[in-house]
């Protein structure tokens, strides 16, 4: 796809950042920068952002490692500011196997909340329902 770099690749598919991806980061960057006028709170906030597309990362690698288990290889993995794309060099031709292909990149979601609600239950890092909003998080971590 034009516009876009390669990052890396993994189990043989390479990933690809579409350059308006950076755009993301840096009004990521210039938000917390406004609110926080610290690199620490910029930091946490390009962070956050990145743990965000990781997911995304991680949910188009299931979906292509099910297309793969299926005989079906995956052009590239790439990232656009509004989320993913695994570009299969072909549909499954049978509908099962369509199925387990779309449902892999949830199942993958699906595995990553399991361990973040593990995770959060033992370092016992819940935040009350009261004090998130839409432009705060409530958390106490001090930024640098």
């Amino acid at each position: 796809m034009k516009w876009s770099i390669r990052i890396g690749k993994f189990v043989g598919i390479d990933v690809y950042m579409h350059l308006t991806f950076l755009l993301l980061v840096g009004w990521v960057a210039l938000v917390h920068w406004q609110r926080g006028q610290s690199v620490g709170a910029v930091l946490v906030g390009v962070l956050f952002i990145l743990a965000i597309f990781m997911c995304v990362v991680l949910h188009e690698f299931g979906h292509a490692l099910m297309a793969r288990r299926y005989g079906i290889a995956t052009r590239d993995i790439i990232l656009l500011p509004i989320g993913g794309v695994a570009r299969l060099e072909k549909i499954p031709s049978q509908p099962m196997q369509e199925f387990w292909v779309a449902l892999a990149g949830p199942a993958v979601n699906a595995v990553i909340a399991v361990a973040l609600f593990v995770w959060l239950q033992a370092t016992a890092a819940w935040e009350p329902m009261q004090r998130l909003t839409v432009t705060t998080s409530g958390s106490t971590f001090p930024l640098p």
